[in-house]
């Protein structure tokens, strides 16, 4: 991966919200899975164990986990946390995809 993930600070303080009612050593897993209606998908979980090759992305209270072989798929994206009139979510402003679906969740490369 030659460009790291990177975490909004919206995003940072939702994540470390979430973390914080989950007790200790809970992280947020970030992956990408194949699926949805453009290919892939992004995944959200609260993990509590690192991998070795985890990518650890630590930002105030958050800590975001990125599995190895989601690295590639995410190179150069940001997470973000928006608040808008259809809900709140995360969203992943990913440089790589080349489509991607209405909602967001999914995208294709």
């Amino acid at each position: 991966m030659t460009t790291p993930v990177t975490i909004s600070d919206r995003a940072a303080r939702r994540i470390g919200e979430i973390l914080k009612g989950e007790g200790t050593g809970a992280m947020l897993r970030i992956s990408v899975e194949g699926g949805g209606c453009s290919g892939f998908q992004y995944k959200f979980d609260i993990d509590r164990a690192r991998g070795d090759d985890d990518l650890v992305i630590e930002q105030e209270n958050a800590v975001v986990l990125v599995d190895s072989a989601s690295q590639p798929f995410l190179a150069g994206s940001q997470v973000d946390f928006v608040d808008d009139l259809i809900g709140a979510s995360f969203r992943v402003n990913n440089p790589n995809a080349t489509a991607s679906c209405g909602c967001g969740t999914s995208f294709s490369i």
